[in-house]
């Protein structure tokens, strides 16, 4: 199994703006796409750790909620679109 390997931020905020502006090559689309899904998955699991480690009565009722924030502040907050069964991709 590969270890996760963090794309450097110049190159990856250079990637979102050709997709912004609808210029990018299907090999960067690709890239961008992996690196999307990747920060996704990580994003999950650090908010699930974080409730594990916090024990209080407002977790319990919140349970499932980190799918909705990462999936806001990874994909929605940049106006790309969400890939289908994503939430499936990170459950490996």
């Amino acid at each position: 199994m590969r270890k996760y390997t963090k794309m450097n931020n110049k190159k990856y905020n250079k990637l979102i703006e050709e997709k912004k502006k609808k210029k990018i090559s299907l090999k960067n689309s690709k890239l961008l796409d992996k690196e999307l899904e990747k920060r996704y998955c990580r994003c999950i699991k650090k908010l699930k750790q974080t409730k594990k480690t916090k024990k209080t009565k407002k977790t319990k009722k919140t349970k499932g909620s980190e799918y909705p924030i990462c999936l806001t502040s990874v994909y929605i907050n940049r106006k790309f679109a969400v890939p289908k069964d994503i939430k499936k991709k990170c459950k490996k």
